[in-house]
């Protein structure tokens, strides 16, 4: 007698043709752009690779690279499964860090950006004493999402984005640090040098020098544009050593956190003034995920960012 179950059971067949090992070697040879290196990375024999390389075009009924001289090339098909190579790998290792995190493992990936570079400074030696205590976790630093991480982190492509300005939303769990006071960056024989203080509306005779992008500039939108303010140019520089470097010539006034420039402060190459009478400050935040996994080393992380303070700025409590 047959009996009616009052559910379905679905089974899932796998039908990849390709297995880990050839995406790994498809990332290698591409990165390498050989054979004998990308063996060389994977701890492979040239033969071996080889006859792997093989065995994935046999599986796939196509080409994934153009043999040019010595060199290799991806053709389009290969190009196609690189970015599904980059993206399992990358789940898979995250994953397994997670599953390993959760079972009490001192090993993993924690991957950080943040929304200004200048954060960039400080870190090293925070991901030091960090490294002294869980030295088999990574920290990859995501740059391509420094200027706007959020997003990333909603993705799920990040564990840890440190923010000044976090989105109110109730999927995040923001934990506070520190506030730097903004300042305005000169030449030391600038015409504004001399002031104790600089008003706003001094700047729309002045180049001032901004991180991209321009609509999220804080000098441009949150300090000049109440006042109706427009400077007399713009400038558009990712890097703060640049940015010191052209204040210091003269061609334009930079707006940067006194931390960030303190060395160059001291050495006089240029000198900083407040920019209006009350002081424009920053106050930073390390922003995770509330559902993520919390494995250890995560809130031993968090821990040390919320405890971090710079030279030159202050700690903010919860």
């Amino acid at each position: 007698m047959s009996m009616r179950l009052p559910f379905r059971i679905v089974t899932r067949t796998m039908n990849a043709k390709l297995e880990i090992r050839h995406l790994k070697l498809l990332a290698a040879v591409a990165e390498e752009g050989s054979v004998t290196r990308a063996g060389n990375k994977l701890h492979l024999t040239q033969s071996a690779l080889s006859h792997q390389l093989r065995d994935a075009e046999e599986r796939l009924g196509t080409p994934l690279f153009l043999r040019l001289g010595k060199k290799m090339v991806l053709t389009p098909c290969g190009e196609k499964l690189l970015a599904c190579a980059h993206h399992v790998l990358e789940e898979l290792t995250r994953t397994e860090s997670q599953i390993e995190a959760l079972n009490g493992g001192s090993r993993g990936v924690i991957r950080l950006s943040t929304e200004c570079y200048t954060c960039y400074h400080w870190l090293p030696p925070l991901l030091k004493k960090f490294h002294s205590k869980f030295p088999k976790v990574e920290v990859n630093i995501d740059a391509d999402a420094t200027s706007n991480p959020a997003p990333a982190l909603l993705e799920g492509k990040l564990d840890v984005a440190i923010m000044s300005r976090p989105p109110r939303n109730k999927s995040l769990r923001i934990t506070p640090m520190f506030e730097d006071e903004m300042v305005l960056v000169l030449a030391p024989g600038h015409r504004l040098a001399s002031c104790t203080q600089v008003h706003p509306r001094e700047l729309a005779q002045e180049t001032v020098l901004i991180y991209p992008p321009r609509e999220e500039s804080t000098l441009l939108h949150k300090v000049l544009a109440p006042l109706q303010v427009e400077p007399a140019g713009v400038i558009e520089v990712p890097l703060t050593e640049v940015m010191v470097e052209w204040a210091a010539a003269g061609t334009g006034v930079g707006f940067l956190a006194r931390w960030a420039v303190a060395p160059h402060l001291e050495s006089g190459r240029i000198v900083a003034r407040p920019l209006g009478s009350r002081a424009v400050r920053r106050r930073w935040h390390a922003v995770t995920l509330r559902n993520q996994p919390a494995p250890a080393f995560l809130g031993e992380f968090l821990t040390l960012l919320s405890d971090f303070c710079p030279k030159h700025a202050r700690r903010v409590s919860a």
